[in-house]
């Protein structure tokens, strides 16, 4: 265990990069990876975007074959890794502005990511990360060492390059200010030792905005440059949304959270609870929703500041939830809802494949959820519900050709089959996952077959082979000839640019520091030190007075916290060491004549909280630990074990939202002993 200060990761992980560029020797990194896989070669031109053919405006690389500058995808060409060139041609700026260049020097991506990271040594980096300058060199040696560069594995007939070694990312490290650093820090990393998408290396996640999602594969489309296609946000004067459709402004906002059906739930959702209190100067101006849906969640509990949250939602004109127990946010609720059980519903499931990192599967396909007993008393499937709210409100037109299109998980049409729903008239629930059954066994089987519910019903499940070498992206990115957008991302620093001025063309300045994080490669900024100042700014507080970095974690138990009023759960979580407590670090306790066990306060700069101290050696001296979202007052049976909660004290605040409208589980905070938990 490294025990690092918070949001120091960045400095650590570019201090590792310095070590792998400026002190081992380059013979030990993957060549060939970096000059046929990544942006390495690509010359950068004086105003920071890549030097572009006048003809074609593709990127130019230096080839060592013919002694010029040529388009990147040239056939039989060896693309210089590192130099400098005596070069000509076009360089395309934001909102498609163009410089003319004739015989200027310029140098490849990767000699800026040399010239870059050069000072970021260890020794700068001890001095933030609190970890000794020996410690970042061992773990770089030992990163590159354990990579086995050059080394292969064979996959299902297929050679691809073996490399067991990863760096994984956790909560609060790749979230808020910071998060930008890290992933470019830790994808930097791995490419520099071509462990990217790679067996043994690190593997994306779950597919969500970059459509379709039934596989990572299906996401690998040619784009702009010989890279990935990804659907940004548009930020040209032509294109770009000045009127959001969502409450948090993510498409006039956040290119990069894209506008799928996942983009409301992953841009900015705290912006949407902020402008129900106050509206952002010059966007359209906030409404409350005419009746809102909760389904299957608290935010009352699990969102940051949740006094603010709570006092937004009981001013809601109408709330409408499906509820099965008492809780937080259905507490003021207009109407409650009974709602099938997950062993009362019916639902057919996507499973295997690759969808999680930690879930890469032999095969794919799908399993039924079918009703283990019937439902009590005038609970209804959700399919039923959905169907009846699509016929009173008139959607019902829309709905169907929604769930023809793959709204229920599968579309109901293909090449050689069309199971589709009828538009103008309302479906049962068996009728509609009859017809989803369908679907699933033609795309299974590639249009031979078509069972639907009874099979499933009898079988349970039906999935194909699904290959091992689709679990990495490398093939698909070799077959399609695209590199990986790294180390220089001149589409961030150009959409930069572009989202800039549009903002301030209607007038919006107070998101320019978000703008500064559009770097084509981040610099380090003083994270902690923007924490800090941010607080002290907004609650004109003594910072001081809060010397403790406040840190939550997932609970595995608990998972996202919908059982926390199971005793059974609870049962088992108490088995896990620092669940119900407040974790703390000995020497810091002692200072404060804290013992395990002791109920103290925790208060931030917006509230305050209660729990009993575990004390734990494998924590920092100025960090706490909260496990979990707690805090319940209305749950029954979680109300009752005064668990304590961080989301109470976490502040939602625009100096702590970075440009991809993200937030940080962190704050500071001071503690004090107390009596009792009453």
């Amino acid at each position: 265990w490294v025990p690092i200060k918070p949001k120091t990761d960045a400095a650590f992980l570019f201090a590792m990069i310095h070590v792998m560029l400026h002190e081992i020797d380059r013979s030990r990194l993957d060549i060939p990876f970096l000059r046929d896989r990544t942006s390495s070669p690509y010359l950068i031109a004086p105003n920071g975007f890549y030097l572009r053919d006048r003809k074609s405006k593709k990127p130019l690389v230096w080839d060592l074959n013919s002694g010029k500058a040529v388009p990147y995808d040239r056939k039989n060409i060896e693309p210089a890794l590192e130099g400098e060139f005596t070069v000509s041609g076009v360089e395309v700026g934001a909102d498609d502005e163009k410089w003319s260049h004739k015989d200027i020097i310029c140098q490849t991506a990767f000699t800026h990511l040399i010239d870059h990271v050069d000072g970021f040594t260890p020794e700068w980096a001890e001095k933030i990360c609190d970890i000794e300058n020996g410690i970042i060199r061992d773990i770089a040696n030992q990163f590159v060492d354990h990579a086995h560069v050059g080394e292969t594995i064979d996959i299902e007939g297929m050679t691809l390059p073996y490399r067991p070694v990863a760096i994984s990312l956790g909560k609060t490290v790749n979230n808020g200010w910071g998060g930008y650093e890290c992933c470019w820090g830790r994808t930097m990393a791995t490419c520099l030792v071509g462990a990217l998408e790679v067996p043994g290396g690190t593997l994306g996640t779950t597919v969500r905005l970059n459509r379709p999602a039934d596989n990572r594969w299906s996401s690998v489309k040619p784009g702009p440059d010989g890279f990935m296609d990804y659907p940004m946000n548009p930020t040209s004067k032509e294109d770009w949304v000045s009127k959001s459709p969502s409450r948090h402004a993510h498409q006039t906002l956040v290119p990069l959270a894209a506008n799928s059906p996942w983009s409301q739930a992953l841009g900015p959702t705290h912006l949407a609870w902020m402008m129900q209190q106050k509206g952002f100067e010059n966007l359209p101006e906030p409404t409350q929703p005419d009746v809102w849906f909760v389904y299957r969640t608290n935010p009352a509990i699990s969102f940051w500041d949740t006094k603010a949250i709570a006092d937004v939602m009981s001013n809601f004109p109408f709330t409408v939830c499906f509820a099965y127990t008492h809780d937080e946010t259905n507490h003021m609720a207009d109407i409650l809802l009974p709602e099938c059980t997950d062993l009362e519903g019916l639902q057919l499931i996507r499973i295997g494949g690759s969808k999680y990192i930690e879930q890469f599967w032999d095969h794919q396909g799908f399993a039924l959820r079918d009703p283990a007993v019937k439902s009590r008393g005038e609970s209804k499937d959700f399919t039923w519900i959905s169907t009846e709210l699509a016929l009173r409100t008139g959607l019902l037109e829309k709905y169907n050709a929604a769930i023809n299109k793959g709204a229920a998980g599968v579309r109901l049409y293909g090449e050689n089959y069309d199971f589709s729903l009828s538009g103008d008239e309302p479906h049962e629930v068996e009728e509609i996952w009859d017809a989803v059954c369908k679907a699933a066994s033609a795309e299974v089987t590639d249009g031979k077959e078509s069972q639907g519910l009874e099979y499933y019903r009898e079988h349970g499940h039906r999935v194909k082979k699904f290959s091992r070498q689709r679990w990495y992206l490398y093939p698909a990115m070799v077959e399609n000839k695209l590199r990986f957008e790294l180390p220089y991302q001149e589409r961030m620093f150009r959409i930069g640019k572009e989202l800039g001025a549009r903002l301030h063309e209607h007038g919006i300045t107070w998101w320019d520091r978000q703008l500064k994080e559009y770097e084509a490669m981040p610099n380090w900024h003083d994270l902690p030190g923007q924490w800090e100042d941010a607080l002290s700014k907004v609650y004109k507080i003594n910072i001081d007075d809060f010397p403790f970095w406040l840190l939550t974690a997932r609970s595995m138990q608990y998972s996202w916290g919908g059982n926390a009023g199971l005793q059974m759960i609870h049962e088992v979580a108490a088995n896990i060491v620092g669940h119900g407590g407040i974790i703390m670090n000995p020497k810091a306790a002692e200072k404060l004549r804290v013992k395990d066990g002791d109920v103290v306060e925790v208060s931030s700069a917006i509230g305050k909280t209660r729990g009993a101290v575990v004390l734990r050696n494998g924590i920092r001296p100025d960090c706490l630990l909260m496990l979990g979202q707690f805090d319940h007052w209305a749950t029954p049976y979680a109300k009752d074990l005064h668990i304590a909660s961080m989301n109470e004290l976490t502040p939602m605040i625009l100096e702590l939202t970075d440009a991809t409208g993200s937030g940080a589980d962190l704050v500071k905070v001071s503690l004090k002993k107390m009596g009792n938990l009453s």
